[in-house]
C-alpha cells in the first residue's frame, strides 16, 4: 500500500512540474495539467524501468527486496517534482556475479528508456534567437552533446535550445544514472565496483567523497552528495560466497557501466547564469 500511495503522489507532484514546465500554471487552469503528461509519464517511466531492473535481477537471484518506492518532491520548477526512486535489498547478496547483474540491471534499463525519451524531445524542442532574458540552463553531458547535435544540428551563435518537457525528462534520466552510477557506497556504482574489484574497492571508494568535494567547485550540487557519502558511508558488505569469479559478460557490463558513467557525467548539471 505504501509504495502505491507514494507513487500516486509523485505522480501528482511531477504532473503539476511538467505542467509548469510546460508552460501553464495547473493551481490557476485545471486544464493546464494535461500538458504535463509530456514531462511526467516519461520521466516516471525512465525511473521505474531503473528501478524494476534492480528488482527483477533481484528476484532472479532469490534476493529478497522491496517493491520500489516512488520519492516525491516539490514541483516548484526547476525542480522534477520528484527525487527519484528506490529499491531497499533486505538479504545478502549470494556472490559477485549476482552483486553485478543487480548493481548495472538499474542504470543499463533506465538509460535505455532515457535515450529515445530524450530524442524524442529534442525533436520536439525549439532553436530561438536569444533575447537576453534570465532562463534555467543546464549542463551537458558528452551524451547529451551528441544525441542533441544529431538530432538539432549545430546551433547558430545567438540562437538558445528551448528545452521541451520530455526532452528534460530524458536528460534527468541521464543525470540520474550518472548520480546512481558513482562509485561508492550501496549506489549501484559502489556494487558494480564492488563486484569487479572485491575487496580492493574499499581502499579506493572511501577517497570517492574527497573527489566530489573537489568537484563542487565546479557545481556546488557536489557538496551535498559528498556529505551524504561522509553521513552514509563508503563501504559494501560483502557477499555470502566470495566465488565464483565474474563471468566475461559480467566483466562487460561492468565496463559498459563505467563508460557510462563517463559520457553521463556532467560538471556541473545546473549552471548559475543566464538561459
Amino acid at each position: 500500500m505504501v509504495p502505491f500511495l507514494l507513487f500516486l503522489a509523485t505522480f501528482a507532484t511531477t504532473l503539476v512540474a511538467g505542467a509548469y514546465l510546460a508552460g501553464g500554471n495547473p493551481f490557476e487552469r485545471i486544464p493546464d495539467l494535461l500538458p504535463g503528461l509530456m514531462f511526467n509519464l516519461p520521466l516516471l517511466s525512465i525511473l521505474g524501468i531503473h528501478e524494476m531492473g534492480h528488482y527483477t535481477a533481484a528476484r532472479r537471484h532469490r534476493v529478497v527486496t522491496t517493491p520500489p518506492y516512488f520519492i516525491p518532491f516539490l514541483p516548484i520548477p526547476p525542480l522534477p517534482g520528484t527525487m527519484g526512486a528506490v529499491i531497499k535489498l533486505k538479504s545478502p547478496f549470494p556472490d559477485r556475479n549476482a552483486l553485478m547483474d543487480i548493481g548495472s540491471a538499474g542504470p543499463l534499463a533506465g538509460v535505455a528508456v532515457a535515450v529515445p525519451v530524450l530524442i524524442a524531445g529534442l525533436a520536439l524542442s525549439e532553436i530561438r534567437r536569444s533575447t537576453g532574458a534570465a532562463g534555467s540552463t543546464l549542463g551537458e553531458s558528452l551524451l547529451f552533446k551528441i544525441l542533441s547535435r544529431a538530432v538539432l544540428g549545430e546551433v547558430p551563435a545567438g540562437y538558445d535550445v528551448i528545452l521541451h518537457p520530455m526532452g528534460y525528462a530524458g536528460w534527468l534520466g541521464l543525470y540520474i544514472t550518472m548520480l546512481n552510477l558513482i562509485p561508492a557506497g550501496q549506489l549501484d556504482g559502489g556494487h558494480i565496483a564492488y563486484a569487479l574489484f572485491g575487496d580492493r574497492y574499499a581502499k579506493i571508494a572511501r577517497f570517492v567523497p574527497y573527489g566530489l568535494l573537489l568537484m563542487g567547485l565546479a557545481g556546488s550540487g557536489w557538496f551535498v552528495w559528498a556529505a551524504l557519502l561522509f553521513f552514509i558511508g563508503t563501504g559494501h558488505p560483502r557477499p555470502l560466497f566470495e566465488g565464483p569469479p565474474l563471468t566475461p559478460a559480467r566483466r562487460a557490463a561492468g565496463v559498459i557501466a563505467a563508460l557510462l558513467f563517463v559520457l553521463c557525467f556532467t560538471p556541473d548539471p545546473f549552471p548559475m547564469g543566464r538561459g
